[in-house]
């Protein structure tokens, strides 16, 4: 479904990033190592490598990454890809001081739990969640996300999926977005920055 999405002319969501990593990069240490998954056609992963970050982007789309690459070409940055099924992904393969996880809600409640874990599992002590996604309310807003309520995010799901982790801000909102025709319009938003506990920190 996501590369007959992505084989479109255009960027499906955009070529910038979403306000809310314009908002939080700042947490981010210079230079830092970074993984960003579900990434699509890459508008995150591209605008963090253009802030000096190493970048590693993951999909499930080939096409999508094809697309990010030429994204970061065009933007005179480079950012590791990588095709794969996020169900088999490692998340343990290196350490990363933050991982990004926007609009990632394709996911099952099952394998939502199971990406949440890995989330977790890919920091270094001390290192960031930074997570952006819809509450419930979007369903009636019908301006991008899934129709599956059991796939969107409140905020005691999140508390209770992260409370080995220091919340840094939790927040549900309405906010005007346009990213794209994929995200257009009122919507109804939530964040969440979380750090790992461990030196560092």
């Amino acid at each position: 479904m996501w590369d007959e999405r992505f084989a479109r002319d255009g960027y499906l969501f955009g070529t910038e990033p979403a306000d809310f990593l314009r908002r939080e990069a700042g947490r981010l240490a210079p230079a830092s190592r970074l993984l960003c998954i579900a990434d699509g056609e890459g508008r995150n992963s591209v605008w963090l490598a253009g802030q000096g970050h190493s970048v590693v982007a993951m999909d499930g789309s080939a096409v999508g990454m094809a697309k990010a690459r030429r994204l970061a070409a065009d933007r005179g940055v480079t950012v590791e890809t990588h095709v794969a099924d996020i169900a088999d992904w490692d998340w343990t393969a290196r350490p990363y001081d933050a991982v990004v996880a926007i609009f990632i809600q394709f996911a099952p409640p099952p394998l939502r739990d199971r990406i949440f874990a890995g989330l977790q599992a890919a920091l270094r002590p001390g290192g960031l969640i930074l997570l952006h996604g819809y509450t419930p309310e979007q369903i009636a807003l019908g301006t991008g996300g899934p129709r599956a309520v059991e796939q969107l995010y409140t905020p005691a799901l999140l508390r209770a999926a992260f409370a080995g982790m220091e919340i840094l801000r939790l927040a549900a909102y309405r906010a005007e977005v346009d990213e794209g025709e994929g995200h257009s319009g009122p919507s109804a938003l939530i964040d969440l920055v979380a750090r790992k506990p461990g030196q560092g920190s």
